[in-house]
């Protein structure tokens, strides 16, 4: 059986968008991993297209809303500011995995910041979120000071720069990484081909990065 990953970071649009159709393109099963993008930048010594250059910002969000409204999606609302510093967020995201509740949390809070314009570096947003799927407050809070969810996403982000990943959304088949939100696609025409082709699923790799 394959191995799939999915990479994704709470404070990306794309990555939201792919979260919402990943079920719809990619069959099961799938891990799904959050990552501190940050990280990712720090390791790589890159920045977000989201900084800096204000034209180059603005051509990336009216990308995003495009694709949101071809994909079926609910109109994009920005949180104000965005981008802004979602550690807390993530580190509620690698608490909501281990107890069963990731992918729903994960979901929740995607909504909550591009659909509704949350801003999900507040404490209070994120709780509300969480509560919405049934993780206690009292609990998220402790678990987002606590050591051990700090240095499961600080490994789990380590390790997905040493598979390759250098941003989000990626989602590695196996030793393939197909990043971007435009790739998800590319990756199920290759899982097609794959199960079409028995013991010959290594055409045209894709090169890791």
């Amino acid at each position: 059986m394959r191995q799939m990953t999915f990479y994704f970071d709470l404070g990306s649009p794309f990555a939201y968008l792919a979260a919402e159709r990943i079920p719809t393109l990619i069959p099961e099963p799938i891990e799904w991993q959050p990552v501190l993008l940050g990280g990712l930048f720090k390791l790589a010594g890159r920045s977000s297209w989201a900084l800096g250059d204000d034209k180059r910002r603005q051509a990336g969000m009216a990308e995003i809303e495009r694709r949101a409204q071809s994909y079926g999606l609910p109109p994009m609302r920005w949180p104000d500011p965005w981008p802004t510093d979602y550690l807390i967020a993530t580190r509620a995201a690698t608490y909501a995995f281990t107890v069963g509740k990731g992918r729903e949390f994960t979901l929740q809070a995607f909504r909550s910041a591009f659909r509704h314009g949350r801003d999900m570096s507040i404490a209070a947003n994120v709780l509300q979120a969480a509560q919405r799927v049934g993780i206690d407050r009292d609990r998220l809070i402790t678990a987002t000071n606590d050591s051990l969810i700090k240095q499961r996403l600080r490994r789990a982000t380590e390790a997905a720069f040493q598979l390759g990943v250098f941003g989000v959304p990626t989602l590695a088949i196996d030793d393939e990484l197909f990043w971007g939100d435009d790739r998800l696609e590319d990756a199920a025409a290759r899982l097609r081909r794959s199960s079409e082709r028995p013991g010959n699923d290594r055409d045209n790799p894709v090169p890791r990065t």
